[in-house]
């Protein structure tokens, strides 16, 4: 075996892999060139960020079987180029947890104490004992957005200081946070409660800007802000008005939505606490990514054990051929459904009726946990680590199978369980391979999954179209199709809208306002497949 570490490693990484027999190049800094000429013959390929593995790399990599991300994210990495090939992707998640914990504290902590500007001073040769009164973090209540491996590790550290800990992550069992004793509660009541607001969450379409100005008023007087996670999830033009008005007391912040921040404004104010995006910079973090990834490549050259792939599904190519319009549908209803609910979900049930209730469903139920996830987690959720971040996050997952005749050839069911009821959609596919929403909350409702969709729950009454028709056309938004169900606790409409240049302005909050104001709509969303 030949395995290429393209970018600085551990020793201990290499020789690990050397222990096995096999010869290992660990040169970091080739050219583009050199490394695609050195991987004419090797088996694994292990990067970190700064090697960009590409169509080409991939191309001129015959032998190769394996390619390992030492870190989390993927994005040099065409994972397109690698499945079309077969080749095996794999990251190393979790593995510098502790170090970003760590950091975070000692940002809380440095905030608390006003540690900088005191250091600041005594090199200036003042001595200002009497204007840096500090705070205790005793007492004090502690949010985490976000309650994976890295708000985790906060949690019991925060508990040492005897903090009273809230924390708001829908995707995270109530069972879970209670072994943790955290106490599990909505965004709005978190800056409500909390004296110090830690952000770990990743960058997604949901979480970015998420404290902008108008989240930051929110808050609760004299918060405290600390990001380890992704620069853009704050307004720093926000957050740099929130101190200067003394709303916000500070923040501590090791990512910025630039970097380094092109304007000093939000770094250069007293009550900010900055560093350079150095929260897993740790030998020790640095080590056990080294190793997590060069085991997990040992293993699968070695033996074929798969830990921590990012791409890979466990079925047949034939198979995987046939279900593979199932596996979109199911994709999006997962998806569908989690932009329903803002509820914390506790359970995930799945059923098949028809030709698919004898088929495998690994597939089937990676696809509706990406769906479900992939809005508030990362891009990196895929088929087969989906089902493990459930488990991770104490979701259960319900699976079934009916014989009961239905109209369709095959159809998926999935039912949310959440902290407030249930939210149930069932889907088929037709012809040619399109994925379409057939029941919402036991109301048939036929319609195309694909798009912007505006999902509405209204009284059964006369004139509610034509009303929503109207809005929509003051806001210039076509209507592409105007699904209708009726049911016992009243009428279901799905509006897919045109939302293409040229034929909208796009859905925003006043147009969906605009519609829950109408007296017979009880609830209006909008979803975007």
């Amino acid at each position: 075996m030949k395995v290429i570490i393209a970018d600085p490693l551990p020793l201990s990484a290499a020789e690990l892999l050397r222990a096995e027999g096999w010869t290992v190049d660990a040169r970091a800094g080739r050219s583009a060139a050199e490394l695609q000429a050195d991987l004419g013959a090797a088996d694994g390929l292990i990067v970190r960020s700064a090697t960009q593995v590409d169509a080409d790399l991939i191309a001129a990599a015959p032998r190769l079987r394996v390619v390992a991300r030492a870190g989390t994210g993927v994005d040099n990495i065409d994972l397109d180029a690698a499945s079309r090939r077969g080749i095996l992707v794999l990251n190393a998640p979790g593995a510098n947890s502790i170090s970003v914990a760590e950091h975070a504290c000692a940002l809380m902590l440095a905030l608390a104490r006003s540690v900088p500007r005191a250091d600041a001073s005594m090199k200036d040769g003042r001595w200002e004992k009497k204007t840096l009164h500090g705070a205790e973090l005793r007492g004090k209540c502690l949010g985490l957005l976000g309650l994976g491996r890295i708000g985790r590790e906060v949690a019991r550290r925060a508990q040492a200081f005897e903090m009273r800990i809230v924390a708001h992550d829908p995707y995270i069992s109530a069972q879970i946070a209670g072994d943790l004793d955290v106490e599990l509660v909505t965004l709005d009541a978190l800056c409500e409660q909390a004296d110090y607001i830690s952000l770990h969450l990743p960058s997604t379409a949901g979480t970015r800007g998420l404290f902008d100005s108008a989240r930051l008023a929110r808050c609760k007087r004299g918060v405290r802000i600390i990001n380890t996670a992704r620069g853009d999830l704050i307004d720093e033009g926000g957050l740099a008005d929130a101190i200067s008005s003394g709303h916000v007391a500070g923040a501590g912040l090791d990512v910025f939505d630039t970097e380094p921040p092109a304007v000093a404004t939000l770094t250069h104010l007293p009550e900010v606490v900055a560093t350079p995006h150095i929260a897993a910079s740790t030998k020790e973090a640095q080590e056990l990514v080294g190793l997590e990834t060069a085991t997990c490549v040992r293993e699968y050259l070695r033996s074929g054990v798969v830990r921590n792939a990012v791409n890979f599904p466990s079925v047949s190519a034939e198979e995987f051929k046939r279900l593979q319009p199932y596996v979109s549908l199911a994709e999006r209803l997962g998806s569908f459904l989690a932009q329903l609910t803002e509820d914390r979900i506790e359970c995930v049930g799945i059923r098949y009726y028809g030709d698919l209730a004898h088929r495998n469903h690994d597939m089937l139920v990676g696809a509706v946990l990406v769906g479900l996830f992939r809005a508030v987690l990362s891009s990196t959720v895929t088929l087969v680590n989906a089902r493990s971040i459930a488990q991770q996050r104490g979701l259960e997952i319900i699976e079934s199978h009916s014989t009961r005749p239905r109209n369709f050839t095959s159809l998926i069911s999935v039912k949310l369980h959440t902290s407030s009821g249930e939210h149930w959609a069932e889907g088929a596919v037709f012809e040619p391979q399109e994925p379409r929403l057939v029941l919402l909350d036991g109301v048939e409702v036929e319609t195309p999954l694909d798009g912007a969709l505006i999902v509405i729950r209204n009284s059964d009454q006369p004139g509610v179209i034509g009303e929503v028709g109207t809005i929509l056309g003051r806001h210039r938004v076509n209507i592409a199709t105007f699904a209708l169900g009726r049911g016992a606790e009243g009428a279901v409409g799905v509006v897919s809208v045109e939302t293409g240049s040229g034929s909208s302005q796009g859905v925003g909050a006043e147009l969906l306002d605009e519609i829950r104001r109408i007296p017979a709509v009880r609830q209006a969303a909008i979803v975007q497949l």
